[in-house]
């Protein structure tokens, strides 16, 4: 696909890295205008600095694009709303939002504290509900004053939210949250002209490197295709990106060349009677389904 994004403004946040910058650099490459958003911190989310975003910004622009840095929390509402008027000040618009910022602060329930769960929840689950309530808000007034919106959502779960990982309370429910969230806004704004995608990536990234259990099976492949590069995914983002698509609601799998369709919690198995159930009842009925938790499977 060559171009398609000329004269479209996308915001990506957390792109300073890993995914965000694989996906800031493609979508200058066809020719969007990127508004390059990142905190600066380190993985735990501690700290700030501009140098990242800043220095993907002009990654870009010397590969010929436009692109202007942002430097912000996703969990601060004033920020994120300063980042859709950065867009819409600097290229007159807003036409896709990317949604990437995320922190790891990885820990088993028994031993987790209360700040370690609410700092990876604000980044992960408030970091995308904040920038889209923003994003939305734009999109919603510029289809009320009659204005064609084309207007599209990327945001990221992980293979983490949609089959658990141990180790993962914090991260897993947050990202759990993003993919049923990205359904209910594909519902709610589609009326305004917006799209709503969610992506569930696997990529060798600084948040991966500290999952538990991935270890050296992330170091970068030396000849031919490298199935962990973070480049691997910017492509679907793209695509859902792109004022071509009419995907909506809708939650991928990407890892390497593999794309997958995701079909969110299904009803497995049905247990029926013509009336209220016995509690003793029940306890027959149910006797099939195995003792403990089903068999734990990667989400990698």
């Amino acid at each position: 696909m060559d171009g398609g994004f000329e004269d479209k403004t996308v915001i990506i946040t957390g792109a300073g890295r890993g995914l965000g910058r694989a996906h800031a650099l493609l979508l200058g490459d066809l020719g969007a205008r990127v508004v390059v958003n990142d905190s600066g911190g380190a993985p735990d989310g501690a700290g700030s600095e501009a140098g990242p975003a800043e220095q993907v910004a002009q990654e870009v622009r010397d590969r010929g694009g436009e692109a202007v840095a942002h430097v912000g929390s996703v969990t601060d509402w004033a920020d994120a709303k300063a980042m859709i008027e950065l867009a819409t000040d600097t290229f007159g618009g807003l036409d896709a939002l990317i949604n990437n910022a995320g922190t790891l602060r990885d820990r088993m329930l028994v031993n987790m504290t209360e700040d370690e769960f609410d700092d990876v929840v604000a980044v992960h689950l408030k970091g995308h509900f904040a920038v889209t309530k923003h994003a939305a808000d734009y999109w919603r007034a510029r289809s009320k004053e009659g204005g064609p919106v084309n207007a599209a959502i990327v945001n990221t779960s992980s293979g983490s939210g949609l089959r658990g990982n141990p180790g993962q309370t914090n991260y897993a429910a947050a990202k759990a949250a993003i993919a049923t969230m990205s359904v209910v806004h594909a519902r709610e704004l589609e009326r305004y002209g917006v799209r709503v995608n969610a992506i569930a990536p696997v990529a060798r990234t600084r948040l991966t490197e500290q999952t538990p259990g991935l270890g050296d099976r992330i170091k970068e492949e030396g000849d031919g295709f490298d199935t962990w590069a973070p480049e691997n995914v910017s492509p679907l983002v793209a695509w859902l990106a792109h004022p071509a698509c009419r995907i909506s609601g809708r939650v991928f799998s990407v890892f390497g060349g593999h794309v997958g369709l995701q079909r969110m919690w299904e009803e497995e198995q049905a247990f029926d009677k013509d009336g209220r159930w016995e509690v003793d009842e029940l306890a027959t009925a149910l006797e099939q389904i195995p003792a403990g938790p089903p068999e734990w499977k990667s989400s990698i």
